[in-house]
């Protein structure tokens, strides 16, 4: 009877230092973002749609990553979604006391200040579920099972948002696509996809043990994890009105370049989660 109470007291202790790591992760991920003047604005100016579809898109990739990393030790399905659900809690609270503290949350309206906690919620989240490898003192408790083919490509897409989204709501990214040349954003292109099959072929992806040469990983993992860069920046930009009253060629250079600090977090993806 003492072992077993002693067991659940262990239990309870290692979860609760499991929580706390999930707050430092959240605090750590969603700094920049929580003290970024334009997510204070697009909390009660973006449109509900979007921030309904952002907290809505971002259930299936928080989910994945409590699958692979999760801020707690405990697996399964139904520990997976408690993970997943426990993480967001973590979010918004952490996104509800800084917003708080720095007094730039808008009490004014009720819908205006759960906007911006709801924009601010989800990448906290994600900095919770990898607190286990990054605030971990052994190297080692981060480390997982290895992901099939397709969970290392949503690990890339993981790595790629851990990156880019503290970066995708700033004007800088919009001021530098807007000087940026079409020459010039081809060559950013360029860089970021030698750069992400650099790093990618280096970091030693699941399954990239088969791969006799780099061009067998850059067809398997830098164009496929490339063109997911692509297309989260693209859905970033949306979310965060960066791609309204663009034509075409100004809405891919903004792609293009949010997509290169993206394509940064997917190749060093296994090295963040």
């Amino acid at each position: 009877m003492t072992t077993i109470q002693d067991a659940a007291r262990a239990d309870d202790s290692a979860y609760l230092r499991d929580l706390g790591r999930a707050f430092g992760g959240a605090l750590l991920f969603s700094l920049p973002l929580l003290m970024t003047m334009e997510m204070w604005a697009l909390g009660f100016s973006a449109e509900p749609e979007r921030r309904l579809v952002f907290l809505l898109a971002a259930l299936p990739v928080l989910f994945g990553l409590a699958h692979y990393a999760g801020f707690s030790a405990r697996r399964g399905l139904v520990n997976t979604a408690l993970d997943t659900l426990v993480a967001l809690a973590v979010g918004f609270v952490t996104a509800a006391a800084l917003l708080m503290i720095f007094n730039v949350l808008d009490f004014s309206s009720p819908a205006s200040a759960v906007g911006q906690m709801s924009l601010q919620a989800a990448p906290a989240a994600l900095g919770a579920l990898a607190a286990r490898r990054q605030l971990s003192g052994d190297p080692d408790e981060g480390d997982e099972d290895e992901a099939s083919y397709p969970g290392e490509l949503f690990l890339m897409l993981v790595g790629a948002l851990y990156f880019a989204l503290n970066l995708a709501p700033t004007e800088e990214m919009r001021l530098i696509a807007y000087m940026a040349s079409p020459l010039g954003a081809l060559g950013v292109l360029v860089l970021s996809v030698v750069l992400l099959h650099l790093i990618v072929f280096e970091a030693g992806f699941a399954g990239q043990e088969q791969a006799e040469t780099p061009i067998r990983a850059f067809f398997d993992f830098t164009l496929p994890g490339y063109a997911l860069c692509l297309l989260a920046s693209l859905a970033m930009l949306w979310v965060f009105g960066g791609a309204d009253g663009h034509g075409l060629q100004a809405l891919m250079a903004n792609v293009i370049i949010l997509a290169f600090p993206a394509a940064i977090g997917a190749a060093a993806a296994r090295l963040l989660v």
